[in-house]
């Protein structure tokens, strides 16, 4: 991804993970992978998050971990849609990251409820 979205995601997320709120070993996560060749149309900021790199690095080894980031929407199926919200756990609350950068609250899944 180039610097601007990277700057963009960082200064949304707070430089926090959305995780545990880590702030030194953070990298930013593609929700949804960018596949085989790493296309670029996934770097759009509704699809990019912080996390720490101890998470981020289990939930692309570890199919339970992985299945707790898509239960938070850190994590997206490729069959996801973007608008999937994602929980941050510094506040305790839902939001929908949208594509200029935006966070909006919003309630829990309905599958959580």
């Amino acid at each position: 991804m180039n610097k601007a979205t990277r700057d963009k995601v960082l200064s949304r997320d707070e430089g926090s993970c959305w995780h545990c709120g880590e702030v030194e070993a953070i990298s930013i996560q593609h929700r949804q992978n960018r596949g085989m060749g790493g296309s670029k149309l996934q770097d759009r900021l509704d699809n990019l998050i912080v996390l720490c790199s101890v998470l981020n690095g289990a939930i692309e080894s570890d199919a339970v971990q992985a299945d707790y980031a898509r239960e938070h929407g850190w994590k997206l199926n490729s069959w996801d849609d973007y608008s999937a919200p994602a929980f941050r756990a510094e506040t305790l609350k839902w939001y929908q990251l949208g594509i200029k950068g935006e966070l909006t609250q919003v309630d829990a899944p309905s599958w959580l409820i």
